[in-house]
C-alpha cells in the first residue's frame, strides 16, 4: 500500500510517535523533536486521541500547520470506549478539533474491541472517508486473525485496510510470525511502535538509567525478563565495537525486516531523538542484519512446526 501525504509526498521511511509532546516533553521540546524529525526527512507523524490527555494533537497541530499537505497525520480513537460508531466519531470529533484539522490522513482504531461488530465499526470508518474526514483506514494492536476479520468486511464496504500499526523490536518480534507476511500478501503498510523496546534497546538501564522501564509498571512486565536484558547488553556491545549507539542499530534493525515497515521513533528530548534518526546512515548489511538478528529469541513459526523453521 503507497500511502502519501495530501499533495503526494511519500511517506518516510521512519515515522515519528508524539506520544510525549505535552508529558514528558514540554512545549519546546517537543517543538524541537518536531522539527529535528522533519529536518531528517520525516514525513509521517502519529498520535491519539488518548496521547497526554490532549495535549499530544494539541501540539501536533500546532507544529504541523505550516507545512499541513507535506505531511501524513496519523490518530487513533477506540482505546477506550469501545470501538461503537458513537464513541469512535464523538473520539474523532474532538482528536480534529485538537489537531484543526477537518481531514486526517489516518485514522487507526487503537485496539480490538471484542465487544463491538465489526461491521458497525467499519461502517463508520467507511462514513468518515466518504465525507472526506480521513484518507486511510489503520487498525492497531490487532491480531492477524483479527485483521483478516476486518479486510473481509471492509469488503463489504467498498473499504481497504491500508496500514497495521503492530509491536515491533528486536526482543519483540511476533509480528514477523503472521502479521509481517499477512501484510506484504494483502498490500498493507506496517508503521510499528516500540523500536527500542520502550528504551531497553538503548543500552541505558544496564549504566542503572531510569525511564518507562523503572517508572511503569506495564512497561517493566513487557520488558522485564532476563534473556531481553542480556539481549540489549549483547547489543550495547556489538554497537560498541562499531562505534555507534545502541539506539541506532535498533531501529536501523528494525526497518530493515523485509515487509519494509515504517517504524514509529520516539523520545523527550530532541538530545535522545538523535541517536533513532542516526539509524538512517547505518549500512544495514546482510550480515549485519543476521548477527543483531541472532541476539534475540526467534519466535516459532505459526504452524509450531520447528522443524521447518528457516
Amino acid at each position: 500500500m503507497s500511502i502519501t501525504s495530501p499533495n503526494g509526498t511519500p511517506m518516510s521511511t521512519f515515522t515519528f510517535g508524539t506520544m510525549q509532546f505535552g508529558d514528558r516533553a514540554d512545549a519546546a521540546e517537543s517543538q524541537a523533536m518536531f522539527d529535528a524529525s522533519r529536518a531528517a526527512g520525516i514525513t509521517h507523524f502519529d498520535t491519539a486521541y488518548v496521547y497526554t490527555d490532549g495535549a499530544s494533537e494539541t501540539l501536533l497541530g500546532d507544529f504541523a500547520a505550516p507545512a499541513r499537505d507535506d505531511l501524513i497525520i496519523a490518530t487513533k480513537v477506540g482505546y477506550t470506549g469501545g470501538a461503537g460508531r458513537a464513541n469512535m466519531v464523538a473520539q474523532f470529533d474532538i482528536s480534529r478539533q485538537r489537531l484543526k484539522m477537518d481531514m486526517v490522513d489516518i485514522l487507526y482504531l487503537h485496539r480490538f474491541d471484542p465487544n463491538t461488530d465489526l461491521r458497525e465499526t467499519l461502517d463508520t470508518f467507511a462514513t468518515l472517508k466518504s465525507e472526506g474526514k480521513i484518507r486511510y483506514v489503520g487498525l492497531s494492536n490487532f491480531a492477524a486473525w483479527q485483521v483478516m476479520k476486518a479486510v473481509r468486511i471492509a469488503h463489504e464496504f467498498d473499504l481497504a485496510i491500508d496500514i497495521l500499526q503492530p509491536m515491533y523490536n528486536l526482543v519483540k518480534r511476533q509480528a514477523e510470525v503472521e502479521i509481517f507476511p499477512m501484510a506484504q500478501d494483502q498490500g498493507i503498510a506496517l508503521a510499528p511502535y516500540s523500536p527500542l523496546g520502550g528504551g531497553l534497546l538503548t543500552g541505558k538501564y544496564a549504566k542503572g538509567g531510569t525511564g518507562r522501564l523503572t517508572e511503569d509498571s506495564r512497561y517493566n512486565a513487557r520488558y522485564g525478563q532476563d534473556w531481553m536484558r542480556q539481549c540489549a547488553a549483547r547489543l550495547s556491545e556489538l554497537a560498541e565495537s562499531r562505534n555507534v549507539d545502541p539506539s541506532s542499530l535498533a531501529v536501523a534493525w528494525a526497518a530493515a525486516h523485509p515487509s519494509a515497515p515504517h517504524p514509529i521513533l520516539s523520545a523527550r528530548s530532541a538530545e535522545q531523538l538523535a541517536p533513532s534518526l542516526a539509524a538512517a546512515e547505518i549500512d544495514m548489511t546482510p550480515e549485519l542484519y543476521a548477527e543483531i538478528e541472532a541476539l534475540s529469541q526467534r519466535p516459532a513459526p505459526a504452524t509450531d512446526r520447528l522443524e521447518e523453521a528457516k
